[in-house]
């Protein structure tokens, strides 16, 4: 994912005039584009304001990320299956934010590729697995959300094993290294000569628009499908499992072991919620254990009527508790895979009309903003896990606020 800084309808021009056996030359390409590079386009004020919008967004990129990654290392609550994904993602958008972004900004307010064609191909390496990855990494989180709502059951047994996530992270990077890689570093010595100008940072195949139009499916387009795919039946299934609640309302059974059975075993067919559900249910019914106890009347009263009572009200509002944190496993899953397809279908469509107009249809300025939007991403995720996840939250508050973190997690003192 690069920006081409040269000047499309001039560059397109010179290409028209000249053969594959004569490629425009570094001298003419400086003449050509002298005139309009950033830095004699914007005013000195202009430039540092941008210069500091792309530093800020760098930094906060490194910092949002590493402090996911942190979380995960000291906080053992986060180590579950789901999200191992997280963790992968978070590395792949950290490493946008230290490596791609930081090479990319002088680069995009000089219009000159100072570093070399060796650090070039490298960036470019870097750049195009790093954003791939990212989407792919939200598709297997997607995944990874669907299988819990629908599949509960085998997705919970699975739960303890962590050499299932770890090959799927790694496929993820083999896949998204397929994806362009090959094709950054060895198009040109298939093609037989190059078309980058020397001190440009480009892709061979910038305005080959067939290899994008293939090249986008496979990394906008089938992800998006798939993932909305995924949202769309996680949704229908809570909205199924809402109307059977809803519908047997839970009605207090006349014997104890019916109480029992009809609130604590879930219906044929229904879905128990993932492991963050788990852990509040478990939780909550751990706190509930004890007030049943302490509770408890004494033999000589009807104590058989007031526990089961008690069971009938506290287990039958498990299934609307976990329902509950479905709901919000669905709703935080459907906020980053709304802001992925924000951030990411602007840049992929221009993509394709650019190469079938050999850049003559769209202008350069709105081509960067759509190419910024895609960093933006990596910049945004670190926010939306702890917006959206409880544990997150917790763990950032844990190393961010250790004080409060304590205050919070300690017993109140009980007054007298």
């Amino acid at each position: 994912m690069q920006f081409s800084s040269q000047t499309d309808l001039t560059w397109v021009g010179n290409m028209h005039n000249s053969t594959a056996e004569t490629p425009l030359t570094a001298g003419t390409w400086n003449e050509t584009r002298s005139t309009q590079s950033p830095s004699s386009e914007f005013s000195l004020g202009v430039l540092v304001l941008l210069a500091f919008l792309m530093v800020l967004l760098a930094l906060v990129t490194i910092l949002g990320n590493a402090l996911v990654i942190l979380a995960f290392i000291t906080d053992g609550s986060l180590r579950h299956r789901s999200n191992y994904y997280f963790l992968n993602l978070a590395i792949s958008d950290f490493a946008v934010g230290a490596f791609c972004i930081p090479l990319y900004i002088p680069y995009a307010l000089t219009g000159t590729w100072h570093l070399g064609r060796g650090l070039c191909k490298t960036w470019l390496v870097m750049d195009y697995l790093l954003c791939t990855a990212s989407v792919f990494n939200i598709v297997l989180i997607s995944y990874d959300r669907f299988l819990s709502v629908t599949k509960a059951v085998s997705y919970r047994a699975q739960q303890g094993t962590t050499s299932n996530p770890v090959i799927k992270m790694v496929a993820i990077w083999v896949f998204a290294f397929l994806l362009y890689c090959p094709a950054v570093l060895f198009w040109e010595h298939v093609a037989g000569h190059s078309v980058v100008p020397a001190d440009q940072c480009y892709a061979e195949f910038f305005n080959n628009w067939l290899f994008l139009l293939c090249a986008s499916t496979l990394e906008f387009f089938v992800p998006l499908l798939v993932v909305t795919y995924f949202n769309v039946h996680i949704f229908h299934n809570i909205q199924r499992r809402q109307w059977r609640v809803s519908t047997q309302d839970c009605k207090r059974p006349r014997t104890s072991s019916l109480s029992w059975r009809s609130c604590l075993l879930p219906s044929p067919g229904a879905s128990s919620p993932p492991s963050e559900a788990e852990d509040s249910v478990s939780s909550l019914t751990r706190s509930w254990k004890p007030a049943v106890m302490a509770n408890c009347p004494s033999p000589t009263q009807n104590s058989s009527t007031a526990l089961k009572k008690d069971f009938s009200v506290s287990f039958c509002s498990r299934p609307g508790a976990k329902l509950q944190q479905d709901k919000k496993i669905a709703k935080s899953l459907a906020i980053i895979v709304c802001v992925f397809a924000i951030c990411w279908a602007p840049y992929s469509l221009l993509m394709i009309i650019r190469g079938v107009c050999q850049g003559e249809c769209i202008h350069k300025s709105l081509y960067e903003i759509t190419f910024w939007l895609l960093w933006l991403n990596s910049f945004l995720n670190p926010f939306l896990y702890p917006l959206c996840h409880v544990k997150f939250r917790m763990a950032f508050m844990k190393i961010l606020c250790p004080q409060k973190f304590v205050t919070l997690r300690s017993p109140k003192t009980p007054s007298f």
